[in-house]
């Protein structure tokens, strides 16, 4: 008798406690990293210019002078604030300053650049575009410096992460890796194998899955993250036996577990008797 309740007191335990469980390598990304051939191309490594977005120009040289046509009418006092590091949820963490004068891409891919008239972006990476433009300003400044940035380069990170919410990569370059870091990494209920990347380019809405535990993400054309992409990441079973269980079912059970460990001791001294 005093086995078979000491064996139905660990069974409950073992119930109480299974629920909470997680293989250590599910928590682990990249795990066949060193078999991987790294193969991504460079067009996913460069996101190119959309309409919709807000870029940084600013012309400088030796003399400055010169250059003011073509900084519109800005001053030194404009800023322009974005949130590098937090969410929505923590608005004035990692704050990071962009000055110069900004300018938004029309539908038709256009910006309406002060001298130069309207420049088309279609299709062109930061880089690309900056070199168009530098060949343009050569021809009223000598040796001009050109500074291109986006700032709105926004993704959205929602589901089982830390700190879900909006988040601007302030380079314009970044991957989904870095996005995840910026959102506080994923709980130990995401699921790292099923991860959601939603991307709208060029008007165009498209959807890809990654496994973070797979190093193949670093050739995903979803490694790489572009504009506007939304990261979402659903939650494991773990997290789903949880949802649908009584918030009390732990409790209750260690409860029982305690009883019917009480009643074992209790019959062992009876029987000493």
């Amino acid at each position: 008798m005093k086995g078979k309740i000491l064996a139905i007191s660990l069974a409950l335990t073992l119930v109480s406690c299974k629920v909470n469980q997680t293989r250590p390598n599910d928590l682990n990304y990249m795990q066949n990293i060193e078999k991987v051939a790294i193969e991504a191309s460079e067009k996913n490594s460069k996101p190119t210019i959309q309409t919709g977005d807000q870029l940084i120009i600013m012309i400088t040289a030796k003399d400055m002078d010169v250059v003011k046509p073509f900084n519109q009418n800005y001053s030194s006092s404009e800023l322009i604030q974005t949130n590098s590091l937090a969410g929505g949820n923590t608005p004035n963490q990692g704050m990071t300053t962009i000055t110069g004068p900004s300018y938004i891409v029309d539908a038709e891919g256009n910006i309406d650049f002060p001298v130069l008239g309207k420049i088309n972006t279609t299709d062109k990476t930061l880089l690309e575009f900056k070199e168009e433009l530098y060949n343009k300003m050569t021809k009223y400044v000598i040796n001009p410096t050109v500074s291109v940035r986006l700032a709105n380069f926004k993704v959205t990170v929602l589901g089982e992460v830390n700190r879900q919410g909006d988040y601007t990569i302030v380079n314009g370059k970044g991957t989904i890796l870095n996005a995840l870091g910026m959102a506080g990494d994923l709980t130990s209920y995401g699921k790292r194998e099923d991860v959601l990347v939603i991307r709208t380019e060029n008007g165009v809405v498209s959807h890809g899955r990654v496994n973070l535990r797979d190093a193949n993400l670093i050739n995903s054309p979803y490694y790489n993250l572009k504009q506007g992409d939304a990261i979402i990441i659903s939650s494991n079973n773990t997290k789903d036996v949880l949802a649908k269980q009584n918030p009390n079912t732990g409790l209750i059970l260690t409860g029982v577990s305690i009883a019917v460990t009480a009643v074992a001791v209790v019959v062992s001294l009876f029987n000493k008797k």
